[in-house]
């Protein structure tokens, strides 16, 4: 069999010589073994076994063939003892990647090393070695295992890739890709390299140079799903929303199980103008049921009803650095009652900065899950014993939703990170308020939602000292609007009323400023888009990305923020608030494009808020001739942002330990009546959906 730098990899046969009786049966299994002919080759091999029951040969590849069929424990167990016949260089690789395919990285990393040891010239355990480092989070000892790989064997494109991997973990993504290059010069068809290369790409800020390198590694291999699952997104980065919808269900279409594939597409799903609410539920729940049929609930400890006591409440983040849900929790830590709750980091992404440190400081313990496979974060969590898990990602990225949907604690919330149910029943509320999911609207969520009496965001004013301006239209005697949101949530019909808001508004400009805009050709696709409309390419600026302080120094020069929908701002338009900069968004159907309206209620500019595409340009219109008013908004909208509710980080805390509290108290009711109908006979007879609280009801 095929030699390659993938833990998937099985050795071929030229050790244990096999008695001349069973060669010929020996050569057969193998030709069924590579065919993929599982049954014909493990009945072989069995038939050698029967007759020699020490036949190591046999034995071996019997287990190498049962891991290959998805039982683990039995092949492993077969291979152990066949290196108890004959211990050899390839029986021990071969130990290695399947130890390493059952995520038992320390085990594989003890094979390949007994490999290497017995032969210290094979380049492909050095190259497997690595690859586990890598998965273990020790990419220097990685480099050192792939770097002695290639010096081996210098024609191994599989070595090279893995030593690409292992310079792209310690983000030195030049040596990466130079490594990534190198592989295709040795093999142009490896789809791996290929997808790296993109993957390069994307880091570069460069999706649509990204774009031919995943179609040509979908051309090599077609049935991955991680391929298709890229493409969607470099597709998405550049405003192709329906080709990116279609590549993300051809990676679930799959991989029903593809966790990240499916958070990309529900994300997706909701940010397109066209897709209904109704449609996005069904999506959401289809996910939510997979996830659930793979995970069995955890028993917990039913809580004495009426006990108040200090909670543990655990937070899932991948996002736990300078990042919107960074900006958004850092101040309502520092606020909550340590004396009320006791706060738990589980972080699902390693990437820290000094938000990181200063957030690190409010919580008692701090745990990297990013790790750790979906059982084993869920058991670490219910281990710890926490009783509220509060989910911060929804689908975006680096969630953990398949953890939440083991139930590792008694209560699950989701809040902040995301704008729509998740689709997971295990979880029970999500964390609004009365304008971002009205009572009507709670239908839209498996969640049960509980509404905060104001907002449900808690903003943290910037370290960065960046004043506000004069009006920059006082100096250029025109309007200048802005928008620093992601590409993704320019779609069409946003393309389409901005250009109406510029043709209306005489000598207008917009100032668009996003990663997704470092990318040439992605500025001129969006060019041409506005140009469809009519707008001429002076009308527009376009920017890329910035470090915070000069971002916020941006809104020094724009007038007017124009917010997108129907995937609103957040971050961008509280930050435009804070530089003195008003909002104009429009009034939506659901959560998601209700954001925008939640914020402008709390600060108290409900007249910002367009009640349709009509009311959009005309507001445009008239506030773009009121520059005297503008420009005394201007001068007081940091003050009187900075005393409303959304930068009220003491009032927004203990807001939330009360409603962490109140489920606490209503879960030890629910168990206290729960045990007393098993004492008495009763039937739990409710279901979820069935009860009457399941939709609307304010907990508040």
């Amino acid at each position: 069999m095929s030699a390659t730098g993938d833990p998937e990899q099985h050795a071929s046969s030229d050790v244990a010589s096999a008695p001349a009786d069973f060669a010929s049966l020996l050569q057969a299994a193998f030709v069924h073994h590579q065919s993929g002919r599982a049954s014909e080759a493990a009945a072989l091999y069995k038939r050698i076994l029967q007759h020699d029951g020490h036949h190591a040969d046999a034995m071996h590849f019997l287990g190498v063939l049962a891991c290959d069929v998805g039982d683990l424990p039995a092949g492993i167990d077969l291979i152990e003892k066949s290196l108890q016949l004959y211990p050899n260089a390839i029986y021990y690789n071969n130990l290695g990647n399947m130890r390493a395919r059952g995520r038992d990285l320390r085990g594989a990393i003890d094979a390949y090393q007994h490999a290497i040891a017995l032969a210290p010239d094979y380049a492909e355990a050095y190259s497997n070695l690595g690859y586990v480092q890598r998965e273990a989070g020790d990419p220097m000892s990685a480099i050192d295992s792939c770097d002695t790989a290639v010096q081996l064997k210098p024609s191994y494109a599989e070595g090279w890739v893995n030593l690409g991997n292992a310079f792209f973990d310690l983000g030195t993504d030049d040596a990466a890709l130079r490594h990534y290059m190198k592989a295709l010069e040795l093999n142009p068809n490896h789809a791996q390299a290929h997808n790296n290369v993109g993957n390069i790409l994307v880091k570069y800020g460069r999706p649509a140079d990204a774009e031919p390198c995943y179609r040509r590694a979908l051309m090599l291999q077609p049935n991955v799903a991680f391929l298709h699952n890229n493409l969607g997104s470099v597709l998405r980065d550049q405003g192709r929303l329906d080709e990116a919808i279609a590549s993300y269900r051809q990676a679930v279409s799959l991989d029903p199980g593809y966790a990240e594939a499916n958070s990309n597409l529900l994300l997706l799903l909701n940010t397109h103008p066209r897709v209904s609410q109704t449609e996005q539920l069904e999506e959401a729940r289809a996910f939510g049921a997979h996830q659930a049929a793979k995970a069995g609930p955890y028993e917990h400890v039913r809580p004495t009803a009426g006990a108040a006591r200090r909670l543990r409440v655990g937070f899932v983040s991948g996002d736990l650095h300078s990042h919107p849900v960074g900006f958004f929790l850092e101040s309502v830590l520092r606020h909550l009652d340590p004396a009320r709750l006791e706060l738990v980091a589980y972080v699902s992404r390693l990437r820290e900065d000094s938000l990181t440190q200063r957030l690190k400081s409010c919580f008692t313990a701090w745990y990297d899950v990013s790790r750790l496979d979906d059982d084993a974060c869920a058991r670490r969590i219910h281990v710890d014993g926490i009783d509220i898990l509060v989910d911060l990602s929804g689908h975006t990225n680096h969630n953990r939703l398949a953890v939440f949907a083991r139930k590792p604690a008694p209560i699950q919330a989701t809040w902040l990170g995301y704008f729509a149910t998740t689709g997971i029943a295990a979880i029970d509320y999500v964390i609004a308020d009365r304008h971002v999911l009205p009572a009507d609207e709670a239908a839209h969520f498996v969640e049960t939602p509980w509404r905060l009496p104001h907002a449900y965001l808690c903003f943290t004013p910037p370290d960065e000292a960046i004043e506000a301006g004069p009006l920059p239209a006082l100096e250029r005697g025109a309007i200048t609007f802005g928008c620093f949101n992601h590409l993704v949530k320019l779609n069409d019909a946003v393309i389409a009323l901005w250009s109406r808001v510029l043709h209306a508004v005489p000598n207008a400009r917009l100032l668009l400023k996003t990663k997704q805009l470092d990318d040439p050709s992605v500025r001129t696709a969006t060019l041409e888009r506005f140009g469809a409309h009519g707008v001429a390419r002076e009308q527009l600026m376009l920017e890329g990305q910035s470090p915070r302080a000069e971002l916020l120094a941006s809104y020094n020069r724009i007038d007017i923020a124009l917010d997108p929908f129907p995937y609103t701002g957040g971050t961008t338009s509280v930050e435009a608030l804070w530089m003195g900069v008003p909002v104009l968004t429009r009034r939506g159907d659901r959560f998601l494009s209700h954001v925008g309206e939640s914020i402008l209620n709390t600060v108290g500019l409900s007249e910002w808020i367009a009640r349709d595409d009509e009311d959009y340009v005309a507001k445009a219109v008239y506030f773009s001739a009121s520059m005297a008013q503008l420009a005394g908004l201007r001068a007081t909208l940091r003050d009187r942002l900075a005393a409303s509710p959304l930068c009220d980080a003491p009032l927004f805390a203990r807001h939330l330990e009360d409603a962490f509290q109140n489920m606490w108290a209503l879960h030890a009711a629910a168990s206290h009546d729960h045990a007393r109908d098993r004492r008495s006979g009763i039937a739990d007879s409710t279901s979820l959906e069935d009860a009457p609280d399941r939709t609307g009801r304010n907990f508040a």
